[in-house]
């Protein structure tokens, strides 16, 4: 049901899905074994009864990619994440990246693609300051990022796609600009004409919270996900990058008010963005809350 969105997208008969199970290497030979390219972007933000990261991050990519090199597949391309490291504190960023080592050592023309924290339609950025009306942190909202669009990061997998010099090459795709959560959440009361409050917790205190939501069904926050927002993104300076791709990105506020119109007012829904008349006559002014 989560998928079916998705069929549509395509002409008639483009769009075929495959049922597989991540614990089922024939599934997944039989989903790769007629590919050309393979893209392998499974992942999740939390765990689940059934998956751990590891499970996920590790053992199924050693699955998928097993099958790639036994079905002998042009192309793999490991969609991976931002600051994926084997010794990292987080446990989805050391799944991550020991994810990335076992894709290259089964199949060495891996392309591995860290893209940055994502925005678009359903993102878990923009989406999740803009329906909150209260705002739960541990770090003060100071998790520093280079937020990226969706759909640039979907235009660089497509290039993968037709330039074979992109085997074996890690792609680090980041936005042209760099944002603390505060600075986005202030981007979106800006735009969508109100304020959310932000509530603050030690983070011992916010730990012990996640740790007893876990025990519910449905996502809320997981330890992890607090044990990430003290970690910044940290950009590889020997990946690649959207410029050997040949374009480069869009900065956040071109999109910002196209994803969170949504949540304005009724009262306010159709008024437009501040013209640059506006924006020059904002600069001209010093708030105490600006940092400096």
């Amino acid at each position: 049901m989560t998928k079916r969105h998705l069929k549509p997208t395509g002409d008639l008969g483009r769009v075929v899905f495959l049922e597989f199970d991540l614990r089922n290497t024939e599934s997944i030979e039989e989903s790769v074994r007629h590919s050309d390219i393979v893209y392998n972007l499974i992942g999740r933000q939390y765990t689940t009864k059934n998956f751990t990261y590891e499970d996920v991050h590790v053992e199924g990519t050693q699955r998928i990619t097993e099958a790639v090199a036994k079905y002998d597949v042009d192309r793999y391309v490991h969609v991976s994440t931002y600051n994926a490291d084997p010794k990292s504190h987080s446990a989805f960023f050391a799944t991550k990246g020991r994810g990335e080592q076992e894709a290259r050592a089964i199949f060495p023309e891996t392309t591995i693609v860290r893209p940055a924290p994502m925005y678009g339609y359903e993102d878990w950025l923009l989406n999740w300051l803009g329906r909150s009306k209260v705002i739960v942190t541990a770090n003060h909202m100071q998790q520093k990022y280079w937020p990226v669009h969706v759909l640039e990061v979907a235009k660089a997998l497509e290039q993968m796609m037709y330039d074979d010099s992109t085997a074996g090459q890690t792609f680090e795709l980041y936005g042209p600009k760099e944002y603390s959560t505060r600075q986005i959440a202030d981007l979106i009361d800006k735009e969508t004409l109100r304020k959310r409050r932000n509530i603050n917790l030690p983070k011992p205190v916010y730990l012990a919270i996640a740790r007893a939501l876990d025990y519910i069904w449905w996502p809320t926050i997981s330890p992890d996900e607090v044990e990430r927002e003290f970690i910044n993104q940290v950009i590889d300076p020997n990946a690649k990058t959207f410029k050997d791709l040949g374009f480069e990105p869009e900065d956040l506020t071109r999109w910002i008010l196209h994803y969170v119109r949504q949540y304005r007012s009724n009262l306010y829904y159709d008024l437009p963005p501040m013209t640059e008349k506006e924006v020059r006559e904002e600069r001209k002014y010093l708030h105490v809350d600006y940092d400096l």
